[in-house]
């Protein structure tokens, strides 16, 4: 399969690439739900020590985007530029490079693990059962990685539904192997929290093996073409130069997430809120995946056209996905407004965590159109080449706002501080990124 996005009608593309991509992050999150559902029903440590873990497991998720993302961009653009060659150039060398960071993440990061904890603020019993998921999420790290990079070669061609199809293959393995693993079910042993992260790695390593044979497939992948293709220190620096500020954006993310759970752990009382917190992230997380496809087909379309030189056609892409995407959060925000106290209440029954958890999603929801717009407007920069404001506005999101505005409110209103500080933090982002967008994108075409 392999699509020219350089010819046809816009919205038809975008159609093709973010519906399947969509699909598939639907699954993506139900997986997540199904962890936040176990871990839940172990215990209000066991869903506070997952929460806690998930920006050091981000560490991963960031370096996998990082490559994934550089990787499709470059590749579309060979693709518009009808260069075949180097397509697969790309290619040798995404893979090279994305075994060399997964061993150097293997080798080091479990030496890290106890510390980022500690650095949390995490104690007692959700501390240990933290480090059990995130260790064994580590030893996974070389097929997260992998999979985000063959996905990228795909992604370039216009082929968004093989991912799809491994995310929903996965999300019925994690289904079954969740309860097998966590509470050892036909004599296997009873594992926890590890259970999850293990089951979580069995399925990445099944996805490698399924990825890989549907790009050998695919109609623009030549395999011969691929074997004599080397390694290029030239090449892995582009594809490095291109994916490092969006795995810089993505570790913002992390250390965002880091920072909001110290500042949850600071302004409230007990784990009942980081456990909230935690169910509140994935219910938001639902909300925005049937919007989430757009940045893909955006970075996919804007890829090839830009290769091709054809500068109008991005403009369009970008305008249509935006539209679509904010009136789709819009709808979103309305309904999760309405239900937030039912659906908090699937993943722990606690009145303490559905009160918490009520209160952090009736204000997140204000926030929801600004998700969607800045990663639709980051995507198309990358697709132009221009990656790197996306690591500025990360910095500010994630970081500088957060330790100016989270003590100021948290202090004056507490943990309700911390929530409407995420929104104006967020809508000042996307103000400043839309206008840097306007102006670079006149700049490079010009």
């Amino acid at each position: 399969m392999g699509t020219d996005l350089t010819k046809g009608d816009i919205m038809t593309h975008v159609r093709q690439i973010a519906i399947p991509a969509s699909v598939g992050l639907f699954f993506n999150t139900l997986y997540n739900v199904v962890d936040t559902f176990y871990a839940g029903r172990l215990s209000t440590d066991a869903l506070a020590g997952m929460t806690i873990s998930f920006p050091i497991f981000f560490i991963v998720i960031a370096l996998s985007t990082g490559v994934g993302s550089g990787t499709t961009a470059l590749s579309a653009i060979s693709l518009g530029e009808k260069d075949v060659n180097n397509f697969h150039k790309l290619g040798i060398n995404a893979i090279i490079t994305s075994i060399v960071i997964s061993l150097l993440v293997f080798i080091g990061a479990p030496f890290l693990t106890e510390f980022l904890f500690e650095l949390s603020g995490a104690i007692g019993q959700a501390k240990i059962l933290g480090i059990d998921y995130t260790n064994m999420i580590f030893m996974g790290a070389l097929f997260f990685v992998l999979n985000s990079t063959i996905n990228g070669m795909l992604n370039a061609t216009g082929d968004t539904k093989s991912y799809r199809n491994f995310l929903i293959i996965g999300f019925f393995m994690n289904l079954i192997l969740d309860p097998l693993f966590i509470f050892g079910w036909f004599g296997l042993p009873e594992l926890g929290t590890a259970g999850v992260a293990l089951a979580t790695v069995v399925v990445q390593a099944v996805g490698t093996m399924y990825l890989s044979y549907c790009l050998i497939n695919n109609a623009v992948f030549e395999l011969k073409i691929f074997k004599k293709s080397s390694l290029s220190f030239k090449t892995v620096g582009q594809i490095l130069k291109q994916g490092i500020p969006s795995s810089l954006n993505m570790a913002t993310i992390a250390i965002g997430v880091f920072v909001i759970n110290y500042f949850v752990l600071l302004y409230a009382s007990g784990a009942s809120t980081i456990a909230a917190y935690g169910a509140a992230m994935r219910l938001e997380q639902m909300t925005l995946l049937p919007a989430l496809g757009l940045n893909i087909a955006a970075l996919t379309i804007t890829g090839q056209n830009f290769g091709a030189g054809l500068y109008e056609r991005i403009y369009e892409v970008q305008r249509k996905t935006i539209i679509v995407g904010g009136l789709m959060m819009v709808v979103g925000g309305i309904i999760i407004f309405i239900f937030t106290p039912f659906l908090i209440s699937i993943f722990n029954n606690d009145p303490l965590v559905i009160e918490a958890g009520t209160s952090y999603l009736r204000i997140e929801v204000f926030a929801l159109p600004t998700y969607i717009i800045l990663n639709i407007l980051i995507s198309v920069l990358q697709g132009v080449k221009k990656p790197t404001f996306a690591v500025y506005v990360g910095l500010y999101r994630q970081i500088l706002l957060p330790f100016i505005l989270f003590p100021l409110f948290g202090g004056l209103y507490g943990i309700n501080g911390v929530w409407y500080s995420i929104v104006f933090i967020n809508w000042s982002a996307l103000f400043f990124t839309y206008v840097y967008s306007k102006v670079t994108l006149k700049k490079v075409f010009n």
